[in-house]
């Protein structure tokens, strides 16, 4: 159970993820306002921001042994955090955009473990990895309004690890995975520094081994023309399938960000 729970403890510290386009940018996904759609050449962008979710979920372990539903909340997750690191990026010209994002999130729990010989200590561990990869097309770009379609892909890894010292023992198990994204961003300019931006997007489709979709909204501030900060809420939905092995998890939570302009 112990275990269990460090799993999903790093799905929801991580997910990032995603799950990128689960980006939060405002030109790109991000919880950042768009700058001036008639800026000439390459513009860049360069996010760090944070998610802090709760989670409700299911995971099966397969090989016969039981399904676990976990519910954890916000700071349940946040004292098993080891560490983590958010940064999304993007270039855009004209109506084309480029996008990336980079999640890694690692935790810990110790625990205990029943035996014949009597309780003994557990040491639980995962590291969460999650990159994204879009390109996109501003099918709408108005001084007010802006709508982006985009489509890449979202690769996967997470790897758990369990130490009981006591009876030398170590184990561990590597997930990896790529599915394809598609994705779908407005934002609306609704006074010369605030905007909104509401973000969707969904991956997988079952074609591998997952099914992935979530969605965004934020209120953005332009505090001068090169630093932007944002606030809003972010829901992420995972579904994961590999042999007698599965993950249905959702994360849902506040966001914050800050974005440099260059």
């Amino acid at each position: 159970m112990r275990t269990t729970t460090t799993i999903l403890s790093a799905l929801a510290l991580a997910a990032a993820a995603s799950a990128q386009a689960a980006d939060l940018q405002p030109q790109e996904p991000a919880p950042v306002p768009a700058e001036a759609i008639d800026t000439p050449g390459w513009r860049a962008q360069l996010t760090a921001y944070a998610w802090l979710p709760s989670l409700d979920g299911t995971i099966a372990l397969g090989d016969g042994l039981p399904v676990f539903h976990e519910s954890m909340s916000r700071s349940d997750i946040l004292k098993d955090l080891n560490g983590a690191f958010f940064l999304n990026g993007s270039l855009r010209r004209d109506r084309f955009v480029l996008l990336g994002d980079f999640t890694w999130s690692s935790v810990s729990k110790d625990g205990i473990l029943p035996t014949p010989i009597g309780n003994l200590g557990i040491e639980g561990k995962v590291d969460a990895l999650f990159v994204t990869a879009l390109a996109g097309y501003s099918v709408i770009e108005q001084p007010a309004f802006t709508l982006d379609l985009a489509g890449g892909a979202r690769a996967w890894r997470l790897k758990a690890s369990v130490d009981v010292a006591a009876l030398d023992f170590r184990g561990s198990k590597t997930n990896s995975w790529v599915e394809p994204v598609i994705a779908a961003r407005a934002r609306w300019q609704f006074a010369p520094d605030w905007s909104l931006i509401g973000y969707v997007d969904a991956g997988g489709f079952d074609i591998g081994k997952s099914r992935t979709w979530q969605l965004y909204g934020t209120v953005n501030y332009r505090v001068n023309d090169q630093f932007y900060v944002s606030a809003g809420w972010r829901h992420l939905s995972l579904r994961y399938r590999d042999g007698s092995q599965s993950i249905d998890t959702d994360l849902s939570g506040p966001l914050i960000g800050a974005t440099y302009r260059f």
